[in-house]
């Protein structure tokens, strides 16, 4: 809940930190604490950064630095939560329910609210592992099950692997167990091994989410966890005496687990942020980057891993169904050419790019169905609704284009017939009007400018205006009987009606912006 409100609330702002904390790997390392900081997951940093990686926009030493500053920040916020804060936890818990319900049309307010009620329920949660472990001191039967682990130290970072991985959190696993050693159930020394195991477990969660990523994406899990691997092999050897070295710092076995969870990841950022550089060189290695062509029909910017945070999942699908609409419009574009040279393989190549419209409007309507519209405000809901009806219209122009004017165009070239002269200027001078509507309608969709959307509403009355005074010049020419305005009479006409039902769905983006626009012109100044 802590994660998901603020990713909710400062999602954009958090995935700007990132961005531009990269130009060093000490910046990136500040950035990547800093976000998990108010995160409380490193796991959540991963997933942000994955988003960068994709596109090539982080290298793979600076997003290296940006994990080592998260997992040191997971230690930090484990050594707040490990005090005995249980005491706010309903002082904490009634504010966040009162803010939630006074909230309950969303907005920044209202996730700040879940992020309130999950710190009261994390506190409220360790304050009942510890009730909940006392009675366990005394238990005869959990010294036998925890024998085999306090004899084999590999078992229990595996047994600690498993659990971390299961809770997909080392901050959950961590304090967990350290209550364990607070209560007396595990003895300090196994607790230490399984501080080790949560902290490999972690890795493992990302790790997964980036399988089928892209080789970008797959290297940073990677080089997190053979940091790690790394690490508790330099731990391993010294594991005997470092009891007593935190036993100096403090008796207290859940102090001394934390402290050793804090220490280990120090330790890991002064073995490595000094080898980033061969670092990341060996993780290209390792991972080396394919050799696969581009395919146009697939996806670039629907980022799986944005979904949680509804203000760049928008974003995401909100850029693809722009890169739709610039291939919408490069088929518009040639649509003339095919009509002009009588070309047959130019009307069979655009029919093709049609195909690549329909796979990118299903991906496209695919991702936002895993957009929980519940999770939305009320500004982020009418997004939704722009995103998909926009994408629609450019699905419909894209089967107009395939079904009807490139049929004509296809007619037209078999038969080897001609417009007019004048004729095929009228037709030329309205795709013209089209192409540049579509320029536009991009423009609006991204920008949201309501001036502009009302002056793509005056130009559909502008089309309409053009398609009758061609048509009232075209039975003109029929009076007088030109020989190419008879032969492609029908055609015509056709040609002029589909392209201003193309011009249709184009402008129809605008009445939503300016729907949208005078519904919150009196909350601008938020």
């Amino acid at each position: 809940m802590v994660r998901t409100g603020f990713s909710r609330a400062y999602g954009a702002r958090l995935q700007k930190i990132i961005a531009s904390g990269t130009r060093n790997r000490f910046s990136a390392f500040a950035a990547g604490a800093g976000v998990t900081i108010i995160l409380q997951s490193a796991t959540a940093t991963a997933l942000i950064l994955n988003s960068f990686v994709s596109k090539k926009m982080i290298g793979t030493s600076a997003a290296l630095a940006v994990m080592i500053g998260a997992d040191i920040s997971t230690t930090m916020v484990a050594q707040v939560l490990s005090l005995d804060l249980s005491w706010l936890s309903p002082a904490i818990l009634s504010v966040g329910i009162i803010f939630h319900m006074s909230n309950e049309r969303g907005g920044r307010k209202r996730h700040l609210a879940r992020v309130l009620i999950g710190l009261g329920l994390m506190l409220l949660a360790l304050s009942l592992i510890r009730e909940a472990a006392e009675p366990l001191q005394n238990s005869e039967a959990l010294p036998l099950i925890l024998a085999p682990l306090n004899n084999e130290p590999f078992l229990a970072i595996l047994v600690a692997t498993m659990i971390s991985l299961l809770l997909h959190s080392s901050l959950a696993s961590v304090l967990l167990f350290a209550s364990f050693a607070a209560g007396g159930i595990i003895p300090v020394q196994l607790g230490l091994y399984l501080i080790l195991g949560s902290n490999i477990g972690s890795i493992f969660v990302p790790y997964f989410a980036s399988h089928k990523g892209n080789p970008a994406t797959r290297r940073i899990p990677t080089g997190n966890l053979l940091m790690r691997f790394v690490t508790i092999a330099v731990i391993l050897p010294f594991m005997a005496i470092i009891p007593g070295h935190l036993e100096q710092i403090s008796p207290d076995p859940l102090r001394m687990l934390v402290n050793f969870h804090t220490a280990f990841n120090i330790l890991l950022a002064l073995i490595f942020i000094p080898l980033l550089t061969p670092f990341a060189w060996l993780c290209e290695k390792l991972v080396p980057d394919t050799d696969k062509k581009d395919d146009p029909s697939a996806p670039q910017y629907l980022d799986e891993n944005a979904l949680g945070t509804p203000v760049i999942a928008l974003a995401s699908a909100a850029r693809e169904t722009l890169r739709m609409a610039e291939i919408v419009e490069k088929m518009i574009s040639k649509t003339i050419k095919a009509f002009e040279a009588n070309d047959e393989k130019l009307a069979a190549n655009i029919r093709k790019q049609e195909e690549t419209v329909d796979t990118l409007y299903s991906a496209i309507k695919l991702y936002m169905t895993k957009l929980s519209q519940e999770s939305l405000d009320p500004k982020e809901a009418d997004r939704y609704v722009q995103i998909l009806t926009f994408s629609t219209n450019l699905e419909h122009v894209g089967d107009i284009i395939d079904k009807n004017l490139m049929d004509s165009a296809l007619k037209k070239a078999k038969k080897q017939e001609k417009f007019s002269k004048k004729g095929f200027e009228e037709i030329k001078s309205v795709h013209d009007q089209v192409l540049k509507n579509i320029r536009m309608a991009q423009t609006i969709f991204l920008s949201e400018d309501p001036k502009l959307a009302r002056q793509l509403v005056k130009e559909k009355k502008s089309m309409r205006e053009a398609e009758i005074e061609s048509s009232v010049l075209h039975f003109e020419r029929l009076r007088q009987k030109t020989p190419e305005t008879m032969a492609t009479s029908s055609l015509h006409l056709d040609v002029i009606r589909d392209y201003r039902r193309i011009n249709s769905y184009i402008t129809s983006v605008a009445y939503a912006i300016i729907e949208n626009a005078e519904k919150y012109k009196d909350q601008r100044s938020e």
